[in-house]
């Protein structure tokens, strides 16, 4: 890893290697495990023991400890913390990541977490990382919008699980790749940082940024190309990202290149009253078709009722009927436990209808 994909006061260790830039994850994963089981082995430690029981296995903060950075090691010394250990930490003490995958946090949803915070409490601990040069401070690794909400609700302090990470390009990718499980991570919030990654030189290409993150080069270059939209162009998509994929916000920036923002707005207002498909956007673009005409796609139907459906007061999709026998669920950002149960259910009312 470069030294310059650390953030001020962070040093590459010299002795780090490619497997232990492996263990990350890992430990990131057996922290959980402890936070989750309250200190009890994990399931799959329990299946192992139970396969070998002549063998000894070390507890999971053993395993974890031999992986530690100095820095790490050195900061739980002085402050006498476990790893997975849940702690309360002052709210002012905890800065964002430079390294954070996220960029764009909706105010309406920011604002609907804090009623439900300030009504049931911090249910599950944030992430965070010493900020080793400025003691008493900390990164957030994962949890940003959380301390946003628990800000709004004017909340002091929140549950935290200090993590061992590196702050860099490693903290980003994990950080990534646990948005895109969860569905959380946009195409704008990849265009504004992988834009600012380049300016910055942490990568020397868009092939080089492609191979790091495991994705096409193509998927890299369309997200790079909307780095250019203004944010208020960005805001009015990022919130609709069932309409405004990689496809759709290409076409976008495409005509905002040759309307500007006044025009680009129009749009977009239209894409979501009209439904338009990607194609007629792109006819749209390419001078086929009024982008004033106010004319419904003969290839979409529109539902007839649309429900909200919120979890813990957080909306997470919606459901939508369509004429006499149709209906459409979409769902995001569940935990797979929550979504298997969801899946379970669905499939004992159908079995029993």
């Amino acid at each position: 890893m470069k030294p310059s994909q650390f953030a001020k006061g962070f040093q590459a260790r010299p002795d780090t290697t490619s497997s232990e830039k492996r263990t990350a994850l890992d430990r990131l994963n057996a922290i959980d495990d402890l936070v989750q089981s309250d200190g009890a082995p994990s399931a799959k430690t329990a299946t192992k023991r139970a396969e070998a029981p002549l063998r000894a296995v070390p507890p999971a903060t053993e395993a974890i400890n031999a992986n530690e950075s100095a820095e790490y090691r050195a900061w739980r010394a002085v402050n006498g913390y476990e790893p997975g250990q849940v702690i309360e930490l002052d709210l002012k003490a905890i800065k964002p990541s430079p390294f954070n995958p996220r960029h764009f946090y909706l105010k309406a949803s920011i604002a609907e977490l804090a009623v439900n915070l300030a009504k049931q409490g911090q249910q599950q601990a944030i992430h965070v990382i010493p900020d080793y040069a400025n003691a008493g401070t900390y990164f957030v690794s994962d949890g940003g919008r959380r301390v946003r909400a628990l800000k709004e609700a004017n909340k002091e302090t929140v549950k935290a699980v200090v993590v061992d990470l590196p702050i860099g390009i490693e903290s980003y990718k994990l950080g990534y790749d646990l948005n895109v499980q969860r569905d959380s991570q946009t195409v704008f919030d990849n265009a504004v940082v992988w834009r600012r990654f380049l300016d910055e030189q942490h990568f020397q290409s868009q092939k080089e940024l492609a191979e790091h993150l495991g994705l096409d080069e193509s998927t890299v270059a369309v997200a790079l190309s909307l780095a250019k939209l203004p944010e208020a162009v960005m805001q009015e998509m990022v919130g609709r990202p069932e309409r405004f994929g990689s496809n759709m916000a290409y076409q976008v920036g495409r005509y905002y290149s040759a309307r500007g923002v006044e025009s680009t707005l129009r749009l977009i207002n239209r894409i979501v009253s009209d439904d338009l498909s990607t194609r007629q956007v792109a006819d749209i673009v390419k001078g086929r078709a009024n982008p004033e005409e106010n004319v419904k796609p003969a290839t979409r139907q529109r539902y007839a009722q649309r429900m909200e459906i919120k979890l813990d007061g957080v909306a997470v999709g919606d459901l939508k009927s369509y004429g006499d026998d149709r209906l459409e669920l979409r769902l995001r950002g569940l935990s797979r436990d929550k979504r298997d149960e969801i899946l379970r259910q669905i499939e004992q009312m159908l079995q029993a209808s």
